[in-house]
């Protein structure tokens, strides 16, 4: 008989200790396969859900230092500061969007306004004007007793309220130049209301939508049609910054380095990192849990194979001595046994893999997790058979050690 073929045939030879093996094994490999699955889809639906809309990063321009990211002022960079801020001209937002790997990209201006003024004069974010959450007398300068705050109007256009981070709470999107909507904390402030008005720069706006950023300085303010916002502070055909949103597969940071290389000193790059970050920690404990489900199901079955085999050569005691006694090597025993222990443990990790991956299809199918697919990749199933290899190789070490320690006259004596 073929020494290969000896090998599968002492695998079956107790087919219920077998199979009982394989089962255990095959639910280890299952486990790892499974927690790789849904992990990984984890951390790309948590990835999509954060980013679905949102900017990836902000243009500024370059001489300004640089501002916030999407996370940093709702996706918008530095608004009108002391001292001002550089304005970017409208034509690079269709620049940048011909370049590879944007998706989208979308000019913003930002500027500050005084609300309590009874003409509340719109300031040009290049003009110096203090930021919104400061405080400035009756006549704009520092006050003792009458502190006004500023509030921020932001022009950007209805279709990309999404990457600036802003959220509709109540009511529509502005659809005209004479419609705005507005930040909860202004309209608490402000004591307005959808279907409200409020004067601009003395010009009166319709209310139509209240909005949510989750930043303090946006949410206190008001937003409007870029080319109105453009039109009434008088900055025709400039902005503050553009939102770029980099397309699926694009690495966010590479396309900034790019965009930053096309315009040296010209235009810098912000990218929002606080929310990743924080996506980031709660995936690692995440993670973190599935390697210590991975570890407790590597050591059951390791633990499976060393008693399948060590059972296997106890049973086998008297053959391996006859074995011996007609001349095999210590060597040809230890490869007998290990090579039983690596085919029985690829067995089970083919049924380990169809067993992980119908489970997480039924998962996904039937929405008992919502919200995440399962993310399949080869590296995945390479992982998973490399799993059961480590699991052959370490449970049949001892059991084929103990193989080749026998005596073969012992072990012919042995009943």
């Amino acid at each position: 008989m073929k020494f290969r073929s000896l090998i599968i045939k002492n695998i079956f030879r107790n087919k219920t200790r077998s199979l009982l093996a394989m089962l255990g094994i095959a639910i280890g490999v299952a486990t790892i396969l499974g927690l790789g699955l849904v992990t990984g889809g984890l951390a790309t639906s948590a990835q999509q859900a954060l980013t679905a809309d949102a900017a990836d990063f902000t243009v500024i321009a370059g001489t300004t230092g640089g501002g916030g990211g999407p996370d940093g002022a709702s996706g918008g960079g530095a608004p009108g500061g002391q001292g001002g801020q550089q304005l970017i001209n409208q034509t690079k937002v269709s620049e940048i969007q011909q370049i590879s790997g944007v998706q989208t990209a979308a000019g913003v201006l930002r500027t500050n306004v005084d609300l309590n003024e009874t003409s509340n004069t719109t300031n040009s974010t290049s003009s110096s004007t203090s930021t919104s959450g400061s405080t400035t007398g009756p006549s704009g300068g520092s006050g003792q007793g009458n502190f006004r705050m500023m509030y921020s109007v932001i022009g950007i256009e209805s279709s990309n309220l999404g990457l600036d981070d802003i959220v509709i709470t109540n009511g529509t999107v502005f659809s005209s130049d004479n419609q705005v909507i507005i930040g909860e904390m202004a309209a608490q402030s402000l004591n307005k209301t959808v279907g409200d008005s409020i004067v601009l720069s003395n010009q009166t706006f319709t209310i139509v939508g209240t909005y949510e950023t989750g930043n303090f300085q946006d949410d206190r303010g008001i937003v409007m049609s870029l080319g109105k916002l453009q039109s009434l502070s008088g900055n025709t055909d400039t902005i503050s910054l553009i939102l770029v949103k980099a397309t699926n597969g694009t690495d966010a940071s590479s396309l900034a380095d790019i965009i930053e290389s096309k315009y040296p000193n010209e235009l810098s790059t912000s990218t929002s990192l606080s929310g990743m970050e924080r996506m980031n920690n709660g995936l690692e404990i995440i993670e973190s849990g599935s390697w210590a489900v991975t570890l407790l199901a590597l050591l059951i079955g390791s633990i499976v194979v060393v008693v399948t085999m060590v059972k296997s050569v106890v049973e086998r005691t008297r053959e391996i001595g006859v074995l011996k006694a007609i001349g095999w090597t210590n060597k040809r025993i230890l490869t007998m046994i290990l090579g039983e222990s690596l085919l029985l443990s690829l067995m089970a990790a083919i049924v380990g893999i169809i067993i992980g991956v119908s489970v997480v299809e039924i998962i996904s199918s039937t929405q008992i997790i919502r919200g995440i697919e399962p993310a399949f990749s080869a590296i995945l199933f390479l992982e998973a058979l490399a799993v059961a290899i480590f699991l052959g190789i370490i449970g049949g070490i001892y059991p084929a050690y103990r193989a080749t320690r026998l005596s073969p006259t012992e072990a012919l004596r042995y009943e």
